[in-house]
């Protein structure tokens, strides 16, 4: 009898997904969960009962929860048509460069397109539940959105703060008059915030977690040439990306939730570190870092979720 309840267990629990934020390389974890559709004969959206995401995740969650969409329709929105009205500005400045005097990119083109896809819809309209989350810099403290605990807020509210990251794009105000930057402030891996909340929207403990990250950069820093480095020494050398390194949630995650928990990432190798390269040979290179996730993960994938 015990094992027949754990049997009943493991096919009763909910599903959510977890989307690291990254820029252009999140292309990666669409080309996965392409591969995921193809291979289950199921949309993503009906796999998973919840859907979290941060920053540019917070968008890629948000497609799949409330238009219920295809990976690969998804994916339709990084192309290069949609890329160059996000990434749009009035001004000329050094891509290679994070010394601006102002943001590198203006709000315009990317509130337009969260409009075009999510009008005015809050997230009580969700199909599935979602959250995502952005820091609130007045009150110096975290603001978590999701279609339970604040269903009146609007999914383009929602993302745009989500992803509001500094020095890419400008501070972002809310309707409520509230300004918000990137939740990837908070952490880059929403797992754990994901957890938290929902157990609570889903009302049980019982929860298979699919982690998505957007790569890591491994690339050495030099410990002696580093004593030499100020400020700008730092930022030339990724001090922003090991403030936004998340791996510490993956530890906790691997420890507390053990077999419930499935982390899908690896190094960026060739892949350019900043989040908004989108020359056609990066984003080339970050699609096969997806294709090479699937290789790596998809037959365990498909297993964690039960098919």
């Amino acid at each position: 009898m015990k094992n027949f309840f754990s049997f009943l267990t493991k096919f009763n629990n909910k599903k959510i997904i977890c989307f690291d934020g990254g820029g252009v390389r999140t292309i990666a974890s669409i080309v996965f969960l392409k591969k995921l559709e193809a291979e289950s004969g199921k949309k993503v959206a009906d796999i998973f009962d919840m859907f979290i995401g941060t920053s540019a995740g917070a968008f890629n969650a948000a497609c799949f929860a409330f238009g219920g969409f295809s990976a690969d329709k998804v994916k339709s929105y990084w192309t290069k048509s949609y890329l160059d009205k996000i990434m749009n500005s009035s001004f000329f400045w050094d891509k290679a460069s994070l010394f601006q005097a102002r943001p590198r990119y203006e709000s315009e083109g990317r509130l337009e397109m969260l409009d075009e896809i999510f009008k005015k819809n809050t997230l009580r309209e969700s199909n599935k539940p979602f959250l995502c989350y952005a820091y609130d810099i007045e009150n110096r403290s975290h603001a978590v959105f999701d279609s339970v605990n604040t269903p009146d807020i609007t999914f383009k509210d929602a993302i745009a703060a989500s992803s509001a990251a500094p020095m890419y794009f400008p501070t972002y105000q809310m309707q409520d008059k509230s300004w918000m930057i990137d939740g990837s402030i908070i952490t880059n891996n929403p797992t754990l915030i994901g957890f938290s909340y929902s157990k609570k929207i889903l009302e049980t403990n019982n929860i298979k977690i699919l982690s998505l990250g957007s790569g890591q950069n491994k690339n050495k820093i030099s410990g002696d040439l580093s004593t030499k480095w100020g400020g700008v020494g730092w930022l030339r050398n990724d001090i922003m990306g090991m403030l936004l390194d998340s791996e510490i949630h993956n530890e906790i995650s691997n420890e507390f939730f053990t077999d419930n928990y499935l982390r899908i990432n690896s190094p960026l190798g060739q892949i350019n570190r900043f989040l908004d390269d989108d020359s056609d040979e990066n984003l080339e290179k970050i699609h096969l870092m997806g294709m090479d996730w699937w290789s790596e993960y998809g037959e365990e994938t498909l297993k964690f979720i039960n098919f």
